[in-house]
């Protein structure tokens, strides 16, 4: 190496010269490089940190459509394959339950198969299970509880949802005056006939005298997730009325979250917790971006945060109003 003449060269300043960017170390008698000691990085400012508020909150948002959308229109299939299996056993042992009580104390299981509902006009065809919760309703349409079995003499309720877990009442606004409906229960087959559509102020229909029957059908009126109300299709009991066992609910003990557009007030706990624990999990995931570097923390972060996501949509839809 040239000097510059009057230069003098110390030992410190021939080491800063040589090696600015690298340090080179002998080991064993050969000469390594090792890279110079990384920065710190300096800290994130407030535009850094909305910026992971809001891509958190879109993951979210993410999830919950692609939950309604997606995933619990798979959940709806799995259970609509699992309660026709059940419904046709329990058909052809005579087991499926045809009143309100299976025994002289005790009331039919929640989420039991009882019916078969089949509406050609549109294409309907769905297992009815017993109940009307949010969470019975992820499953298909649910008889109501404190109502009579359809086929039988009164008036049979079953609500279903219109967009969410399959939307399997999503086309009942179709339905006309004169459109068949047939429901397969433990009593045999009944055959109804619509006679009319009815929202909120709409004229009720004539009260039922000696054994006529009926069937009411509720969903969810208005868009897809923004409903404005409770759409009732009325249809009259055409075939020969069905024995009718002795009821022990009314109305007014039914639960307020089994009733059209009902909600569970518990969910809302439920979907709070799980709100927070996907709020935790974001935080983390923005952690380590900063400890470990940006792909670490997306191959570790992504699947929990999905997961969490899912986790909480579940949850939501489940304190969101039955009929949705």
């Amino acid at each position: 190496m040239k000097r510059s003449v009057g230069t003098i060269m110390t030992p410190a300043t021939d080491s800063t010269a040589r090696t600015p960017a690298r340090r080179r170390r002998r080991v064993f008698g050969h000469r390594l490089s090792f890279p110079a000691t990384r920065p710190a990085r300096p800290p994130k400012d407030g535009r850094w940190w909305a910026g992971a508020a809001v891509l958190t909150v879109s993951v979210l948002l993410l999830s919950l459509v692609v939950h309604a959308t997606v995933f619990s229109a798979l959940q709806h299939y799995r259970a609509q394959t699992l309660s026709y299996n059940a419904l046709r056993v329990s058909l052809a042992k005579a087991e499926t339950p045809v009143g309100q009580l299976v025994d002289a104390d005790r009331m039919s299981e929640i989420g039991t198969p009882v019916a078969y509902l089949e509406i050609p006009a549109i294409g309907l065809k769905e297992v009815v299970v017993e109940g009307t919760g949010a969470e019975v309703l992820r499953a298909g349409p649910g008889h109501r509880r404190d109502s009579v079995m359809p086929g039988q003499s009164g008036t049979a309720v079953v609500l279903g949802r219109q967009s969410t877990y399959g939307g399997p009442f999503s086309q009942l606004n179709r339905l006309k005056p004169g459109d068949e409906i047939r429901v397969t229960t433990g009593q045999g087959t009944n055959e109804f006939t619509v006679f009319g559509l009815r929202r909120a102020g709409d004229p009720m229909p004539a009260p039922l005298s000696g054994t006529q029957g009926r069937l009411e059908l509720q969903t969810a009126d208005g868009l897809a997730l923004f409903p404005s109300g409770v759409l009732h299709v009325d249809a009259q009991l055409t075939s020969a009325a069905r024995q009718t066992p002795s009821r022990v609910m009314a109305y007014p003990a039914l639960p307020i979250g089994e009733r059209g557009m009902g909600q569970d007030s518990p969910g809302w706990f439920l979907a709070f917790f799980a709100l927070v624990f996907f709020a935790v999990a974001g935080i983390a995931v923005w952690w380590l971006w900063r400890s470990w570097g940006r792909w670490q923390a997306w191959v570790i972060g992504v699947p929990v945060l999905i997961a969490f996501g899912v986790a909480t949509a579940d949850a939501v839809m489940n304190a969101l109003p039955n009929l949705l």
